[in-house]
């Protein structure tokens, strides 16, 4: 197995200043690689796991290993569901699901965000496809919804390294704006094709 490092899909200042030139310089440029580089080298030493897809090393690891594998995919989704011209809000089948799950889009936003600013110390909190509802989960470190045989859609970043430059100790504001460029044309498109097949 060999998983691809993903190249940042849009230029280093596209999101500001929502998200700063110099906040994905230090998150995607630094954290990222070095858990891509991690990842590489903690699969040597486990053959065991030389020929399964990603996916199926955060489900059966753990330790270093999971850690890694949890943060290089996390990382991806979190990174690749930005754009500073994306769709602004869900509709057809996404939006219907959401409605079904959460009454509407503005609960569903609401209770994301206040899990995200009430998680404690650094995690993760995602939009989960579970079977066919859809579901707030969240999870300390490198919580990924895939250990629960969930489709992970949406996700929010809440280590400090993700919002310190830009926002200080202010996670509330950086969750808030974070809204602003989900690309709801990504999220549909997860929700809708499973990004792996393992």
């Amino acid at each position: 197995m060999e998983h691809k490092q993903l190249n940042l899909p849009y230029e280093e200042n596209a999101l500001e200043p929502v998200m700063s030139k110099e906040t994905i310089e230090f998150h995607f440029g630094k954290h990222y690689n070095a858990y891509c580089t991690n990842f590489k080298k903690l699969i040597e030493e486990n053959p065991q796991f030389k020929d399964a897809c990603i996916s199926e090393v955060i489900r059966d690891s753990e330790g270093g290993l999971f850690n890694n594998a949890a943060q290089v995919v996390n990382h991806e989704l979190f990174f690749e569901q930005f754009s500073a011209n994306g769709k602004k809000e869900p509709d057809g089948a996404l939006l219907d699901a959401i409605n079904h799950s959460f009454n509407s889009f503005d609960e569903m936003k609401k209770l994301m965000t206040a899990k995200s600013v009430g998680l404690f110390g650094s995690g993760w909190v995602w939009l989960a496809l579970d079977g066919k509802n859809l579901v707030i989960a969240e999870g300390s470190n490198a919580y990924n919804p895939l250990v629960e045989y969930m489709r992970p859609l949406l996700a929010i970043d809440v280590w400090e390294h993700a919002y310190y430059l830009d926002y200080q100790n202010r996670r509330p504001d950086y969750i808030e704006n974070l809204w602003k460029i989900i690309d709801w044309d990504i999220i549909s498109k997860r929700y809708s094709i499973e990004i792996e097949t393992c």
